[in-house]
């Protein structure tokens, strides 16, 4: 406890310094950002003023501390100013498309409903689908250093092996598509989850519908 405490009051005034500029160059991106990421930089220098005091010798605490909390504060103000400009330019250009965007810490999660994605029992992504996709390749292109993890969700009609193995294929066709629009094959994941994780309940219509979904999720890739 008392390692930690001592690495908080070191951190403070390198964090300070860190974020409080106007403007600095990113050392995750080599862009010029503003202040915005002072939440993931006091996170990373926290943790990276903690490792940096744990790593060093008794004598040597106090600079290794410091060391710490100046990379850890770089690392953590550069992804998560990574992901807000990625973020920005994802609104962009899935605006009115009916796919939510909304942010989960460092992770972006994407909500393509089943009427922008395939049609009922099918496994063929649509037309509006495939223009989404286009939008969301051209940023994943421009943001190389995020992992898009493709997960594939139906309701609770029809057997729980049948609709898995749906979502399976679902998930793989929005892989497959990225992957032949230029989107790098090991950024890429798919996974069919069936039943799974409901949003809505299963007993009505309205609910059903929400339930069949693709999310992509895009996740920091870190070193």
């Amino acid at each position: 406890m008392k390692l930690k405490q001592a690495a908080l009051m070191l951190v403070l005034p390198v964090t300070v310094s860190l974020v409080t500029g106007c403007q600095t160059t990113n050392p995750y991106t080599n862009e010029q950002q503003t202040a915005k990421s002072t939440n993931g930089a006091l996170i990373g220098a926290i943790a990276g003023a903690a490792i940096g005091v744990a790593s060093s010798s008794k004598s040597d605490r106090g600079k290794g501390a410091l060391i710490g909390a100046a990379s850890g504060a770089a690392l953590g103000g550069g992804i998560g100013y990574y992901m807000d400009v990625q973020e920005a330019k994802l609104r962009e250009q899935l605006q009115a498309t009916g796919v939510s965007v909304t942010r989960d810490g460092n992770n972006i999660i994407l909500n393509m409903p089943n009427e922008v994605t395939f049609g009922v029992d099918q496994s063929h992504l649509s037309t509006p689908a495939k223009q989404v996709l286009n939008s969301v390749g051209l940023v994943a292109k421009e943001y190389p250093k995020t992992r898009l993890n493709i997960l594939g969700y139906t309701d609770s009609t029809g057997s729980e092996s049948y609709n898995l193995r749906l979502s399976q294929v679902r998930a793989a066709e929005v892989s497959n598509y990225l992957a032949q629009n230029g989107v790098q094959v090991n950024r890429l994941s798919a996974s069919g989850m069936g039943e799974a994780n409901p949003i809505a309940s299963n007993g009505t219509k309205e609910g059903r519908a929400q339930n069949r979904r693709v999310e992509i999720i895009l996740t920091p890739i870190q070193g």
